[in-house]
């Protein structure tokens, strides 16, 4: 059997747990640069939809409401604890997103009652509510998951069962739209055939199913069926490019905010790059101007820097990003975003065509490098993000994402500390 374990409204969640203040009052989470809501406590979801842009939010309800800007800190430092105090209970754990994860759990005589325990525990250490559901594959445990959160009854953990007849009752009450991996698109096609629910879905002909629509649609009816055949190896298979890209907080001209932001966001996406140990043989750099202002203004343009051999040297790779940057950037127009993204990349040590006038791999300076990144990236883990960074950060950068209401980082940083009264 397999649990799945969802953080419920976890943004909100995470706000609540160092502000007892927010308990029962409708929070929404915005986007970056404020934006628009891309998470809402159960309290708000009745007022507003989701992805709704702040400045359309009627200031009736914006008195009744508390918006808070995104804290990335806090969010990924308490999904980490949630997740490490999940893994002493179960041997096996599967991370599928920030709030999400798969449990294996074989072997437990009363699966039910260990998942209640499991649940209560991460109440209690870690201040986070989190609903389980627990089925014989992944998909009918995301199904199992939304009865859980959904159903009071169940105290946020349930067992879908096996019988068949059971079974049908419950999967004819689920649209083909709440079915994971099912896009609207797909689920459109399949109302044409008349397939309406998971159960209509889990009658259907598989191989009609696979020359019609696709093999991933196969494998969630096998899912349907019980069988598991849907592995999560996209989480520990090694990305073939790596891109990291930020919306400005305030559009710049000026060439030094721009070189600024396309190092840090070279310098992270190198630090990905060594964490699936993998090495990049070019880079492209990127600008935008703001594409809702008058066309007459509008510039986006790209470059792309061959590296004279593969590496994960993030100065290397950084004055590489540079020279792009120079090369398309024009001081006339304002822009409101720029990113990197690495490509070409291959596994690290494995052999790899070389440019002819390449410094040979087998250079003991390069071995110095490679004990340099790594111990930058060990202080960096350990003492925190950016402990140790190539150049400095202006604190007030026109690059730097606005968030105007964010809460405290509370276990991130030191001087945010909750104080105990």
């Amino acid at each position: 059997m397999i649990g799945l374990i969802d953080c419920n409204n976890f943004y909100a969640s995470c706000e609540r747990v160092f502000n007892p203040k927010l308990e029962g009052k409708p929070i929404g989470i915005l986007s970056n640069n404020d934006g628009c809501i891309i998470a809402r406590s159960n309290e708000l979801k009745p007022l507003i939809p989701m992805g709704m842009p702040a400045y359309q939010i009627p200031s009736k309800i914006r008195k009744q409401i508390i918006l808070l800007s995104s804290n990335y800190e806090l969010y990924g430092d308490m999904s980490q604890r949630v997740f490490d105090t999940v893994q002493n209970h179960t041997p096996n754990i599967e991370l599928y997103s920030i709030d999400e994860a798969f449990i294996r759990l074989d072997g437990f005589a009363d699966i039910t009652a260990h998942c209640l325990k499991i649940k209560n525990v991460v109440k209690r250490d870690t201040g986070i509510p989190v609903s389980i559901g627990i089925a014989p594959t992944r998909t009918l445990a995301k199904l199992a998951n939304h009865i859980a959160k959904k159903q009071a009854i169940y105290q946020n953990v349930y067992c879908l069962p096996t019988d068949e007849k059971s079974l049908k009752n419950i999967l004819e009450t689920f649209s083909i739209n709440n079915i994971w991996g099912v896009g609207r698109h797909i689920a459109n096609k399949l109302n044409r055939i008349n397939i309406h629910t998971a159960w209509d879905l889990r009658q259907a002909n598989l191989k009609y199913i696979r020359n019609n629509f696709s093999v991933t649609l196969e494998r969630t009816v096998l899912e349907l069926q019980g069988i598991n055949c849907i592995k999560l190896d996209d989480l520990s298979t090694a990305k073939k490019n790596i891109m990291i890209s930020r919306s400005f907080g305030r559009l710049t001209s000026k060439l030094f905010d721009l070189q600024e932001a396309i190092r840090l966001h070279a310098s992270r996406a190198t630090e990905k790059l060594r964490q699936q140990q993998s090495v990049a043989s070019a880079i492209l750099v990127f600008l935008k101007t703001n594409r809702f202002c008058d066309n007459s203004s509008q510039y986006h343009p790209s470059i792309v820097v061959p590296l004279s051999f593969p590496t994960d040297d993030s100065r290397l790779i950084i004055s590489a990003a540079q020279k792009g940057l120079l090369a398309i950037y024009k001081q006339d127009f304002l822009f409101m975003k720029s990113g990197v993204m690495l490509l070409d990349l291959k596994i690290k040590n494995r052999y790899s065509q070389l440019d002819c006038f390449a410094t040979p791999l087998a250079n003991p300076s390069l071995h110095k490098n490679d004990k340099l990144m790594k111990t930058i990236d060990t202080i960096n883990q350990k003492m925190g993000k950016n402990t140790i960074q190539l150049g400095g950060i202006q604190k007030s950068a026109p690059w730097q994402i606005k968030r105007q209401l964010l809460s405290k980082r509370y276990t991130t940083d030191w001087n945010e500390l909750p104080l105990v009264k």
